[in-house]
């Protein structure tokens, strides 16, 4: 699970399935082919979600409906025995299946699916329902979108007092869709890693996805353990309405994975710098030493006029010089000469 892992990725699948089980299978089959370790949807019903009056926080020009409980409604159509089948279809590809519940009767049902649970950004403040959630002593993943610390602080405290001993995974997150580069702000990962020493942190993500991936892997190597980050199939991704436009597919995955290969491998774990075994030979042969700079006559001083340092580094070190100038040369040097301590007097 996450805690064994460098990175546990979550595709948010949500509801790009569109009602759709077929889909649905898809989004998780391609999920597993990416790399991902959990697929997780979202559970509600639009009636306990939202008000009929609720207007969009999304990015109109993308998703044309203007009201948060027609949206809601267009896509609430699973039920229990949808998920159910849902959960059968991640064991099969031996993925974790996750769904974010956004009232307690379906919090209530997903339990007997989910080994974990997610709260979302915009129920950071629903105590009512993170009580629910509580009950069953699950980890959660705690989505901060919108939050100020205050809040933050406060729904830990919260949940640590009924529930002292349930893991919790912090989630970066701006709650824009899409996120703008400028208004990402990863640099706050490491931030909330010091204010919450006892809990895992992570980063979910609703910016556009650029070609290689930089926003997540940069996440991670700020040090988030999990991600979550919009996923749809590869024929859907970029697709307006729902959340297809702004999700990746199973090759950003693939090449999120190899992204943190390499940044694995280039951050290291040197503690002291050291020479490594791999610079020796340039630390012999690209330093310099000190080499006649035209020829000196026996009993001639040594000056800044007539040494000079050059490669390779196999003789004195220029470090040294104020310890030969002003010295008398004990034989006749021909120029271009390495300068050894038995030339001088």
């Amino acid at each position: 699970m996450y805690k064994n892992k460098k990175l546990f990725f979550i595709a948010e699948a949500g509801v790009n399935h569109e009602n759709n089980l077929n889909l649905a299978e898809k989004i998780i089959k391609e999920a597993k082919m990416g790399g991902a370790d959990a697929v997780k949807f979202q559970t509600y019903k639009a009636e306990t979600i939202a008000s009929k009056y609720s207007p969009a926080y999304w990015d109109t020009n993308e998703i044309k409906i203007n009201s948060q409980f027609k949206l809601f409604k267009k896509y609430d159509h699973f039920n229990k025995t949808d998920y159910q089948k849902l959960k059968k279809i991640c064991d099969h590809y031996k993925i974790d299946f996750m769904s974010t519940p956004f009232d307690n009767d379906s919090a209530l049902m997903l339990n007997k699916f989910v080994k974990h649970f997610k709260i979302a950004s915009a129920d950071l403040t629903n105590y009512p329902l993170i009580e629910t959630i509580c009950s069953f002593n699950k980890p959660i993943f705690l989505s901060t979108g919108a939050s100020n610390f205050h809040e933050i602080n406060e729904t830990i405290k919260f949940i640590r007092k009924s529930k002292p001993k349930i893991k919790i995974i912090l989630l970066h997150c701006i709650l824009s869709y899409p996120t703008k580069y400028k208004d990402c702000h990863l640099g706050y990962i490491p931030i909330l890693k010091k204010k919450f020493k006892d809990c895992l942190v992570g980063l979910s993500d609703h910016t556009m996805p650029d070609e290689n991936l930089i926003v997540l892997s940069k996440a991670y190597e700020l040090g988030a353990s999990v991600i979550e980050k919009h996923f749809t199939a590869k024929e859907m991704k970029g697709k307006r309405g729902n959340d297809h436009f702004h999700s990746i597919c199973f090759d950003d995955i693939k090449k999120l994975r190899e992204n943190i290969k390499i940044i694995d491998v280039i951050n290291g774990n040197m503690k002291k710098r050291k020479v490594l075994k791999c610079e020796e030979n340039s630390r012999k042969f690209a330093r310099r030493s000190l080499y006649t700079f035209g020829f000196i006559k026996k009993g001639e001083k040594f000056s800044n006029k007539n040494i000079i340092p050059k490669r390779p580094g196999t003789g004195i070190s220029p470090i040294k010089i104020k310890k030969i100038l002003g010295k008398k040369s004990k034989n006749n040097l021909s120029d271009d000469t390495q300068i050894r301590w038995s030339h001088i007097k």
